[in-house]
């Protein structure tokens, strides 16, 4: 099984799964509604426009679904069952705040098998739709040949009448029966032998005309957009029920085509008749004997089909519609059990604080000879509020400095177990988050420990900046073993060194070389490559890059040996010279064909200048 649980988070693979779920419902519904309109139609073309409506919605809404679902599930994270005990109501002690948000969540055992078997049927119908479309085209250029003089000739007729300007290729074939078009951009017509024999050459005439009309009408695009739906929510009976009356009423619409051009309804009938009896064309190709044979026929030769079929069609629908809300209303009950009823549970459990806290503002202040004031705690400046014994978790946040906050804030600071002891730690340091900044920090972990440990090696960092450097482990030992071994950062500086891999080995290596990077430079020679091994390979050869000199030379892919091919031709340089040969390609054999024509003793500057003038290369005309 694919671990898709692994590669997203709990809350959009919740998401998903129950978009997958919702379909259900919203597919039945779509297709309903759609086949309830659609007897209404009274032209094939209408239908079909309709129809081909309802599918892009069908494909649409669990696009819809799903960003809706994951936005919810963002929007209000699942708490975790080793975070402390939330705060209760004072009103209903027995109510606790989590209590409300736990059971907004859904049960997800199933949720990830379910997720990994559509996407094991996704992954196996869009193989084989690859599959299929790889044999069509092998197919067609393997046994396709060139038509007759006399047969383009008539095809390039019919499609003048139609006012067909595409290029059109007209090919026969001998593995199909029937007359069908394939390909997008540059379609061609298949003429099987079975047909160009067997049908007059009024019939032929018809039936191709039927595959210019699905050409002219960019059918096969909108054939590929169903087969393309059918792969993502092949598991819904409504979508494979939709593409089938799309595919029908294409054929309807391509029939109505060839009446209104060529006439003769009846002559076409029998083509249709006589083409049923050799079907054997591919599902991805459209040929003109595909769709019912009787209903064509009917629509043909203009016989309408008792009413009796449409109302049960209509009534049918209307009961599958409503069975489609009833199911959809029910999912919601499944997903989301006592809504309405635990988010009334959680407004009354914040309201009851927010009654607390007004209530103790409200109230006069003691004398001050009544109750001597509290002893100031470590880390907490002079003048700040206490914290009410017994308060509420809103009452210490406030005592702690941290107010004004919404509802939304105060279940994600709690969830995160942001305690009022966490801030006034924070304050100690220097450092006033508000609420979003506070939850950041503790979600990746940022203690007041940490930041007093930055803050002891000179920085000063925003809580932007902390939450970065905590990402990436940039902690005081990191900032201290860069300052012994030499480099002096700033916040932004050592965020990209970390991310880099610029370790305080590497900056020693590259020192005991002699080189005394920047945090820059550092960056740069880190992402390029340049290693201390690197470094001493070339310094070896007599050159002194400097750290910038460097880089360029690693980014032009100049070597220790290709420095030492050089020196051997008795070339003398400087490394910008030797960063310019590698640009312009100077080599040991060029300069070997240099002096088979007595060019010898050239200095490295003559022999750029005469790869660059080609001097030495054979002239395209010779």
């Amino acid at each position: 099984m694919i671990q898709t649980w692994n590669l997203l988070s709990p809350n959009l693979m919740h998401a998903l799964g129950w978009t997958l779920l919702h379909f259900v419902w919203q597919g039945t519904a779509i297709a309903a509604v759609a086949a309830v309109l659609s007897v209404f139609c009274r032209r094939a073309s209408s239908r079909y426009a309709l129809l081909v409506v309802a599918l892009g919605v069908m494909a649409l809404i669990p696009v819809i679904t799903f960003l809706s679902l994951a936005d919810f599930g963002l929007q209000r994270p699942y708490p975790s069952t080793s975070e402390a005990p939330m705060p209760t109501n004072p009103e209903n002690p027995g109510m606790h705040l989590s209590q409300g948000i736990e059971r907004l969540a859904p049960p997800r055992d199933l949720l990830p098998e379910l997720v990994e078997v559509w996407l094991m049927g996704v992954i196996l119908f869009s193989l084989r739709s690859a599959g299929g479309f790889l044999l069509l085209e092998h197919q067609r250029r393997k046994q396709g040949g060139e038509v007759s003089d006399r047969l383009r000739a008539l095809c390039g007729a019919l499609q003048k009448r139609m006012g067909l300007d595409r290029a059109i290729r007209f090919c026969e074939c001998q593995w199909l029966d029937a007359p069908a078009v394939v390909g997008w951009f540059r379609p061609v017509v298949l003429l099987p032998l079975t047909a160009l024999t067997g049908l007059s050459e009024e019939q032929l005439e018809l039936v191709i005309t039927h595959e210019l009309a699905h050409i002219q009408r960019f059918d096969a695009f909108v054939n590929a957009f169903q087969i393309g739906v059918e792969a993502v929510l092949f598991y819904h009976p409504a979508v494979w029920f939709l593409n089938k009356r799309i595919r029908t009423e294409r054929e309807h619409c391509c029939d109505d085509a060839v009446i209104s051009l060529c006439g003769n309804p009846v002559e076409y009938a029998r083509a249709l008749t006589l083409m049923e009896e050799w079907r054997s064309a591919p599902q991805l190709a459209m040929a003109a004997n595909r769709g019912p044979l009787a209903q064509r026929i009917f629509h043909v030769l203009g016989i309408k089909p008792s009413g009796s079929g449409a109302r049960i069609g209509v009534a049918g629908s209307l009961i599958c519609l409503v069975a489609a809300l009833l199911a959809g209303n029910s999912l919601f009950g499944i997903a989301y059990p006592n809504l309405r009823a635990h988010a009334a549970s959680i407004r009354e459990v914040t309201a009851g604080h927010f009654k607390v806290a007004a209530a103790m503002q409200a109230s006069p202040a003691p004398a001050a000879a009544a109750t001597p004031a509290p002893k100031p705690s470590a880390g907490r400046p002079q003048g700040a509020p206490q914290p009410t014994p017994g308060g509420s978790y809103i009452e210490a946040m406030k005592a702690a400095g941290i107010g004004d906050l919404t509802v939304d804030q105060l279940i994600a600071m709690k969830i995160q177990n942001i305690t009022p002891e966490y801030v006034r730690g924070l304050h100690g340091e220097g450092l006033h988050p508000d609420a979003d900044a506070l939850v950041a920090m503790k979600i990746q972990g940022v203690s007041p420990e940490y930041i007093h440990g930055l803050r002891s090696l000179g920085l000063n960092p925003d809580p932007e900046q902390i939450v970065a450097m905590k990402i990436q482990r940039v902690d005081a030992e990191y900032v201290s073993g860069l300052k012994n071994a030499g480099v002096e950062a700033n916040v932004d500086e050592l965020v990209a060194m970390r991310i880099q891999g610029v370790t305080p080995d590497y900056v020693r290596g590259l020192r005991s070389e002699g080189l005394h990077p920047s945090a820059d430079e550092l960056i740069g020679m880190r992402i390029q490559g340049v290693t201390p091994e690197y470094v001493h390979a070339i310094l070896a050869l007599g050159l002194k890059p400097t750290p910038d000199q460097f880089i360029a030379m690693r980014i032009q892919g100049v070597t220790a040996e290709y420095i030492k091919s050089l020196q051997s031709a008795g070339l003398k340089f400087d490394v910008d010279e030797v960063i310019a040969a590698k640009i312009q390609q100077i080599t040991q054999d060029f300069i070997d064909r240099a002096g088979k024509h007595g060019f010898h003793d050239l200095t490295l500057e003559k022999l750029i200048q005469l790869k660059h003038l080609g001097i030495l290369e054979t002239p395209a005309n010779l």
